[in-house]
C-alpha cells in the first residue's frame, strides 16, 4: 500500500479545502470524487495472488434453502414458507454498498423506503408510509426497537455495525399471531452473527458520508465460548433544499457494543450482548405561530444516547423439541426541541415447540413487557401525564398440522395480549401451504392483526398549524389548530388476505409473486372538535383536532420478484416490482381528506405512497477479487407530498488487491444532483434534497 499513499494525501488535502458552504457544482463534484477515488484504486494495483479469498454468491439452490424464523418461530426453508417473505444475506448487504439498515431495506420487495433528509427516514411496507409510520415491527435480534411514544421507529436511533449483520428476513403482511401489537403491514428481524474469532478495521470516506470508520475483534474465550467487540462512528453532511442551498441536517454517532456465545455440553447455547450509542442529528423545525408569517423556524440539533443489554438461552432436546428463554433491557433518551424522552423497557420471553404425535408441531410462548418513560413538552407540545408505565402481557399458540405429508400442511394460531391501552386483544391466523413439487410452493392466509394507540395519541398535544387571517372566511382571524390526545382511541384492525406462488422452473431462475387484500377497520386519523375563542397573546381561534378512529377502507397490491443466476457466466440478476392501491375514508364520507398529516389517506388523485415501484439488480463478479453492482430503483410520485417520480442509479466497485484487503467505490443517486423522496408530515421540519453521492471504503480483515 506505500504506493498509495501519494493518492491518500492528496485526497485528503483535497476533503480538508472543500468547504462544505461553496461545495462545486455536483457534476464537476461528482467526477471530482470519481477521479481521485479511482487515482487511490489504481494507484495500488499490483499482482493478485492466486490465493485471494473467494466472493463468488451463493447459488440458486443454497438461496432458495435460506432458512427463517419469523413465521413460525422455528427455522425453515425460505422457499417453503406460507408468508411473503424475503432474506438480504450479508453478502447482498456489503455488495449493495449501503450504510445504514433502511437504505438496505430499499432493495427488499414491497418496501417503501423514503428519505426525509440526511438523518430521517419513512419505512413501511404495503402502505401507511410516513416519518412516524406505525404498522411496522422491527425487531434486532428479537429485541423490539419501536418506541410507544408513536408505535413506529427512531431509525436514527437504531443503528448496527452492518458487517455483524448474518442477514436481514423481511415479511411482508401481518404477523402479531406470533409477534404481537404493531406487527400488522409487516415484520422485519436484524439478525447478528454469532461471535466467532476474527478481526477487521474499516474506514471511508466520501462527498456526504464525510467520514466514517469502524473496528471489530473476536477471539475465543475457551472451550466452545466465543466473544466480540466492536466500535463505529460516522460523520454525514447535510444535504441540500431545492434550490441548491446547503441545510442543516448533518448528522454524526458514536457506538460500541459486544456479544458472548457459549455452546453447552447439553446441547444448549447462551448468548450475551449489548450496544452503546450517542450522537447528533440537526433539522430546521417550522413551528406554528400567531403572528404574520405564521410560522417560526427552528434551528435545533437533537442529541441522541441509549444502551442495551439481551441474554438468551437455548436448550435443544430434538430437532422438534427445542425452549428458548430471552430477557433483554433499552433505554433511549431523546432530546429535542419538540420534546424530550427518556425511556426504560424491560422484556422476558419464554418459547417452547414441540412435537404433538406424528403429524402436528405446537410452539406456544408467554412474555411480559414494561416499557416506563419520562417525557416533557415545550412551547409548543405538551403531555397530559409526564411520566406513565406500559405493561403488556401476553401469551400465544400456533399448530401446524400436516394434512399431506410433504404435500399440504395448515397452521392455525393466535397471540392473546393485555395492555393498558385498550385492555384484552387477540390475533388469530391460519396459513396453508401447498407443495405439489418441490419445485412449486403455493400458499395463502387469512389474518387479523391490530395496532394499540401510541403515548402520543393518548396524552400529548401539539400546535400543529396556524391559518391565516381571511383563511376560513372573510375577516376571520388567525386559526390555530391543535392536536390532542384523547384516551378513548381505540385499536385499529386488519382482516388480511394473502396469497403466494414460488416456483424454480430451471436450476438458474426463482420467481416469488405474492397478492395481497387488506380490509383496515377504525383507523386513527384527527377529528374536528368545537371551535374555542381566544383573546390573548392576539385576539384567535383554537381548534382542537382530536385523536379518533374515525377511517376505515381497502388496500390491495401484488409484489413480484425474479431471481437469475448464470451458469456460465459470474452474473447474477435480481428484479422486482410492487403495485399497491389504497382506498381509505371517513366512516361518514363526507369528507374526501381526514385532518391532513395524521392518517394516510390514498387515492388515485392523492397518494403518499408509491403506487409502483421497481429495481434492477445486476451484479457482476469477472473475478473472485472484483465485484462490480450496480442497482437501478424506480419510484412513482407522491402527488400528496409534491414530490416527483425518480429514477435512480447506484454502482459499487470492489476490488481485493490481497486476501485481507478490500478496497471500495460506492456511487450512490448518480443519476441527479440532488431530489426529493418524501416530505415530513405532521411534525414539520425544512425539507432538504437526497443529494448524489460518491465515497471510497478500506477494509482489512485479520
Amino acid at each position: 500500500m506505500s504506493n498509495a499513499y501519494p493518492a491518500l494525501k492528496f485526497l485528503n488535502q483535497n476533503v480538508n479545502t472543500h468547504h462544505r458552504h461553496t461545495p462545486l457544482s455536483p457534476a464537476k463534484h461528482t467526477a471530482k470524487w470519481l477521479s481521485l477515488c479511482l487515482t487511490i484504486l489504481f494507484s495500488t494495483l499490483s499482482p493478485c495472488p492466486t490465493s485471494a479469498t473467494d466472493l463468488t454468491h451463493l447459488s440458486i439452490e443454497d438461496l432458495m434453502a435460506i432458512e427463517v424464523a419469523l413465521v413460525s418461530r422455528k427455522q425453515e426453508r425460505l422457499f417453503n414458507t406460507p408468508a411473503a417473505a424475503y432474506v438480504l444475506t450479508q453478502e447482498d448487504i456489503r455488495r449493495s454498498g449501503v450504510t445504514s439498515i433502511p437504505e438496505a431495506l430499499r432493495l427488499v420487495p414491497g418496501m417503501v423506503v423514503g428519505r426525509v433528509d440526511a438523518n430521517k427516514w419513512a419505512v413501511s411496507t404495503r402502505g401507511h408510509n410516513g416519518r412516524f409510520a406505525q404498522e411496522l415491527l422491527v425487531l434486532i435480534d428479537g429485541r423490539t426497537v419501536y418506541t410507544p411514544l408513536f408505535s413506529g421507529v427512531f431509525w436514527e436511533m437504531r443503528d448496527v455495525l452492518l458487517e455483524d449483520v448474518n442477514r436481514i428476513e423481511v415479511i411482508r403482511g401481518p404477523g402479531g399471531t406470533l409477534w404481537g401489537t404493531n406487527a400488522v403491514n409487516g415484520i422485519i428481524n436484524i439478525i447478528t452473527e454469532k461471535a466467532r474469532q476474527g478481526s477487521f478495521v474499516k474506514g471511508g470516506i466520501g462527498t456526504e458520508e464525510r467520514g466514517f470508520g469502524a473496528v471489530r475483534y473476536g477471539s475465543q474465550l475457551g472451550t466452545n465460548a466465543y466473544a466480540r467487540v466492536y466500535a463505529k462512528a460516522f460523520l454525514r453532511d447535510a444535504f441540500v433544499d431545492a434550490s441548491n442551498q446547503r441545510g442543516t441536517d448533518n448528522w454524526h454517532m458514536s457506538q460500541v457494543g459486544f456479544r458472548i456465545d457459549k455452546d453447552l455440553k447439553d446441547q444448549s447455547t447462551l448468548t450475551l450482548q449489548g450496544d452503546l450509542f450517542g450522537g447528533t442529528r440537526g433539522q430546521i423545525y417550522r413551528f406554528p405561530t400567531l403572528t404574520t408569517p405564521f410560522v417560526q423556524h427552528v434551528d435545533n440539533d437533537t442529541r441522541l444516547s441509549g444502551n442495551n443489554i439481551l441474554g438468551r438461552y437455548t436448550k435443544t432436546f430434538s430437532t422438534h423439541n427445542e425452549i428458548n428463554l430471552q430477557a433483554y433491557f433499552d433505554q433511549t433518551d431523546w432530546r429535542d426541541t419538540l420534546l424530550t424522552e427518556n425511556r426504560k423497557t424491560y422484556d422476558i420471553d419464554f418459547q417452547h415447540r414441540f412435537k404433538w404425535g406424528t403429524r402436528q408441531e405446537l410452539v406456544y410462548g408467554f412474555g411480559y413487557r414494561i416499557s416506563r418513560d419520562h417525557i416533557q413538552g415545550n412551547t409548543w407540545t405538551t403531555i397530559n401525564q409526564p411520566q406513565r408505565s406500559l405493561p403488556l402481557y401476553s401469551a400465544f399458540l400456533q399448530n401446524t398440522l400436516t394434512l399431506i405429508p410433504n404435500r399440504l400442511n395448515l397452521t392455525l394460531g393466535s397471540k392473546f395480549e393485555h395492555n393498558d391501552h385498550t385492555g384484552g386483544e387477540y390475533q388469530p391466523s391460519t396459513r396453508l401451504l401447498f407443495t405439489p413439487h418441490p419445485n412449486h410452493t403455493l400458499w395463502a392466509s387469512v389474518t387479523r392483526a391490530i395496532r394499540t394507540p401510541s403515548r402520543s395519541e393518548d396524552d400529548l398535544n401539539s400546535a400543529w398549524i396556524t391559518l391565516p387571517p381571511d383563511s376560513l372566511f372573510a375577516g376571520s382571524p388567525p386559526t390555530q389548530i391543535f392536536l390532542m390526545g384523547d384516551r378513548r382511541v381505540k385499536s385499529s384492525i386488519l382482516h388480511a388476505f394473502e396469497f403466494g406462488y414460488r416456483l424454480h422452473p430451471i436450476n438458474t431462475l426463482t420467481i416469488d409473486f405474492a397478492a395481497f387484500f387488506n380490509n383496515y377497520d377504525a383507523l386513527r386519523a384527527g377529528q374536528i372538535g368545537t371551535p374555542i375563542i381566544k383573546t390573548t397573546p392576539i385576539f384567535h381561534i383554537e381548534v382542537p383536532a382530536l385523536a379518533a378512529n374515525n377511517l376505515w377502507g381497502e388496500t390491495y397490491g401484488f409484489e413480484l420478484t425474479c431471481d437469475w443466476q448464470s451458469n456460465q457466466h459470474p452474473l447474477r440478476l435480481r428484479t422486482a416490482y410492487s403495485f399497491i392501491k389504497m382506498d381509505l375514508r371517513t366512516f361518514d364520507d363526507t369528507a374526501p381528506r381526514a385532518l391532513p398529516g395524521t392518517a394516510e389517506l390514498l387515492t388515485s388523485e392523492n397518494r403518499s405512497n408509491p403506487k409502483h415501484q421497481a429495481f434492477l439488480w445486476a451484479s457482476f463478479t469477472p473475478q473472485a477479487e472484483v465485484q462490480l453492482d450496480g442497482i437501478l430503483r424506480y419510484v412513482d410520485a407522491l402527488p400528496a407530498l409534491n414530490t416527483k417520480r425518480y429514477l435512480e442509479c447506484d454502482l459499487r466497485l470492489g476490488w481485493q488487491p490481497i486476501a485481507p484487503l478490500e478496497i471500495a467505490i460506492t456511487g450512490q443517486n448518480l443519476f441527479q444532483a440532488h431530489h426529493r423522496e418524501y416530505e415530513a408530515t405532521l411534525v414539520s421540519t425544512v425539507p432538504t434534497e437526497i443529494q448524489r453521492s460518491v465515497y471510497t471504503t478500506f477494509t482489512w480483515s485479520f
